[in-house]
């Protein structure tokens, strides 16, 4: 069984190889045509054989390295752009052709080292992040530029023509180019609505030669090889010939100067990141297709091997290629290994077929590579005009194009990085920082407060107020909090930050918050931060930051909390007088001294108290537990008790609900429902309570009918007070 399933997998992987070589050699052939034939028409056929040592080198290296299944690497536009280009700009300086060659050659290997280094350093795991109008004016650009660079060669302009001058000069045509590039175009187009066997490139490209050979039956002129500038000419297609053009190219290449090879760095740096986004951007497709995962910088040391291979072999750099990649998939290819299979078919065609190469029209080639750049263009991208929303993302767009054809793609990387930037802040600025800002009065901590502590806290909330912060604290966002916090500055006593949605913090932002930390201390006013000490994602503690830039210390007027009811319900002990931890020596109360008895007579109480238990329960005792029968009231006589929630995950501290305090009561719901307990009390210090048992208050009940009715009301009223507070709370937070 497991022998079959390999078999089945090496004969996928042979076929999705041999379909993948059918789309990759074409237009390997095409890209190096265009770069090598920048240089000069007899640079065409070393061009072509660029082409085919770089889809060999390729094939052969960037799959054993890689990780990523099906991927098929070979020459690509973006190389075909960004050389040609080079190129061009070599000859306009009047650089010899030689010299021109081996500053390709170097150019290639630059890069590979480039995507190397971007993939030890972990950068391609960045790469992704760069937004999706930049790659597509990426995109587009590229496409734009291959069109432009073989508008020539499609109607058989002479060397050195601009795509310009070639329009507007029919006299420059040669009618028979046209046709043979017309024909190509129009069967790669058409070829797809008939059969999806055989790849489309390869019948255009098929249609091209017969075209040329039938205008050949009736023109013998096109019959002779020799200074025939509408095919590509001779390779010298035997394994001796590549030998020999590999080592004369090493040999030659050491008359180049160091100063030279650094000149190349900024456009290997930009070679090397188009060729790692449309490689990386293949695998994402293909990570979909076959719901799969991609190791990035894994793939991009794959790469980068590949295209230093591909140098040293004199063959031109590439990138995972979507339309072989995906014709793979199609034809059966499943693992690494059909990627291998492609650059050895790849090889291996180039010495059967040398000779047939040679006859390639220039015409064909073109009208390929134009096809291909009229489908690198994002036609989808038109969409973003028809809403004011995307309309900037739409010009970001043209900005990338307009300096990738018009100037250059050197510099188009640099506009495009500086636009991925201003996209960045653009969208801080667009989202608001201030998630929520509550007044004191409507928000209140889990510390459960006597009734006339919760008016005086009430009456006295605009002395608080509280933000509630989110995002990114930067230079952007100053001025929106600075706004925001200006108008509390004047009236407030307490101003709260919760800083627990904050992603980053710069130091702008920092030399703000310490503005108005001044601004509060000289009207004797508090800053106070919760959540501050928590791991932002760029791996800095906030909390450390802000003590190393001095916000937090050197004054008793900035407070920081771990959590905002922390730092709330010292707001509120500072309100009300009190001490956060309750005195020792205080005495127990008595029933009569509980707040919700103390409008009751004393003598009305003795019938009560004499229901009643005493209990003591030490720090840390649980009062009760989660599913406990609610059987029992508890009136609080010294000491502290919190209430939790289980938590999820197995966390014994749960979740905090609530704290109830000296002279007040919990578990009434429980009690008055007669339902089992849904959390924990544990007692914070040593407490004193007064127990209420369901059996004495039915005894209760039953001999002081009055007595006991008077009970309930008042913890009713109790209970129905609190209500009132949390939906408070719960309508604040929501507007």
């Amino acid at each position: 069984m497991t022998a079959t399933l390999r078999n089945d997998r090496l004969v996928g992987d042979f076929w999705g190889g041999l379909a993948a070589m059918l789309v990759a050699l074409p237009s390997a052939i095409a890209f190096g045509v265009t770069i090598y034939g920048a240089i000069g028409p007899a640079y065409a056929g070393l061009g072509a054989l660029a082409g085919i040592l770089g889809a060999t080198a390729l094939g052969l290296v960037a799959p054993a390295f890689g990780g990523t299944n099906r991927l098929i690497t070979a020459p690509c536009a973006p190389a075909a752009a960004v050389l040609s280009a080079f190129a061009i700009e070599l000859v306009q300086h009047g650089v010899a052709a030689p010299s021109i060659v081996l500053m390709l050659t170097a150019l290639g290997l630059v890069s590979g080292v480039v995507q190397l280094l971007l993939g030890f350093m972990g950068i391609g795991s960045l790469i992704k992040y760069i937004p999706f109008p930049v790659v597509s004016g990426y995109l587009t650009g590229v496409g734009l530029i291959i069109i432009g660079s073989q508008i020539p060669k499609f109607l058989g302009a002479p060397g050195g023509t601009s795509w310009w001058r070639t329009l507007i000069s029919p006299e420059l045509w040669q009618w028979q180019s046209a046709l043979i590039g017309a024909v190509t175009a129009a069967v790669m187009l058409g070829a797809p609505l008939l059969t999806r066997v055989v790849p489309a490139a390869i019948l255009g490209l098929l249609a091209g030669v017969l075209s040329y050979f039938g205008l050949a039956s009736i023109d013998d002129s096109l019959l002779v090889m020799e200074g025939n500038k509408m095919i590509i000419g001779p390779l010298g297609g035997t394994a001796s010939s590549m030998l020999e053009a590999i080592t004369d190219r090493w040999q030659e290449i050491g008359e180049l100067k160091l100063s030279q090879i650094g000149s190349l760095l900024g456009t290997a740096f930009t070679l090397a990141v188009l060729l790692s986004i449309d490689t990386l951007k293949t695998a994402v497709v293909l990570d979909a297709l076959t719901r799969g995962r991609h190791d990035s910088n894994r793939e991009l040391v794959a790469q980068g091997l590949g295209n230093v291979a591909s140098a040293c072999a004199g063959g031109m750099p590439g990138a995972g290629q979507m339309g072989a990649t995906l014709v793979n998939l199609a034809s059966g290819g499943r693992t690494r290994v059909s990627g291998v299979v492609e650059g050895v078919l790849s090889l291996i065609a180039f010495l059967a077929l040398g000779s047939f190469i040679a006859w390639i029209p220039v015409g064909a080639l073109a009208g390929i590579l134009i096809v291909v750049g009229i489908r690198m263009i994002d036609r989808h991208s038109l969409h973003l005009l028809e809403s004011p929303w995307t309309l900037l993302d739409f010009m970001v767009i043209v900005a990338v194009v307009v300096v990738a054809v018009g100037y250059s793609l050197i510099a188009a990387s640099g506009v495009g990085i500086a636009l991925a930037m201003f996209l960045f802040i653009r969208e801080q600025l667009s989202s608001t920082v201030i998630r929520r800002k509550l007044d004191g009065g409507s928000r209140y901590s889990k510390r459960v407060r006597l009734r006339h502590e919760m008016e005086l806290l009430e009456k006295q909330g605009h002395q608080t107020a509280i933000l509630e912060l989110q995002g990114s604290l930067f230079f952007g966002t100053k001025d929106q909090l600075y706004t925001a916090l200006e108008p509390e500055l004047a009236r407030r006593r307490f101003v709260v930050l919760d800083m627990r949605r904050v992603q980053s913090v710069d130091v702008t932002a920092v030399h703000l918050l310490s503005q108005i930390r001044d601004s509060l201390i000289e009207r004797d006013a508090f800053l106070i931060f919760s959540s501050l000490s928590h791991v932002l994602p760029n791996g800095r503690n906030i909390g450390e930051f802000f003590d190393q830039m001095e916000l937090t210390r050197m004054t008793q007027h900035v407070k920081v909390f771990p959590e905002l009811d922390d730092a709330i319900e010292w707001i509120e002990d500072q309100i009300l007088g009190q001490s956060p931890a309750q005195d020792p020596t205080l005495p127990a109360l008595e029933l009569n001294d509980l707040e919700l008895f103390r409008d009751h007579k004393e003598e009305t109480l003795i019938d009560l108290e004499a229901c009643l238990e005493r209990r003591t329960i030490e720090k840390g005792g649980k009062v009760y537990t989660f599913g406990d029968p609610g059987n029992e009231l508890y009136l609080i006589r010294k000491g502290a008790v919190r209430i939790t929630l289980p938590a999820s995950g197995g966390d014994a501290a749960g979740h905090h609900a609530l704290t109830y305090g000296r002279g007040d009561f919990f578990g009434g719901m429980a009690f008055l429902s007669q339902m089992t307990r849904f959390n924990d009390a544990t007692a914070l210090e040593e407490s004193e309570l007064f127990v209420l048992q369901r059996e004495q208050f039915e005894k209760l009940r039953e001999e002081h009918k009055r007595l006991a009715c008077h009970l309930v009301e008042a913890v009713a009223k109790v209970l129905a007070l609190r209500l009132r507070y949390s939906d408070k709370e719960l309508m604040a937070m929501q507007e």
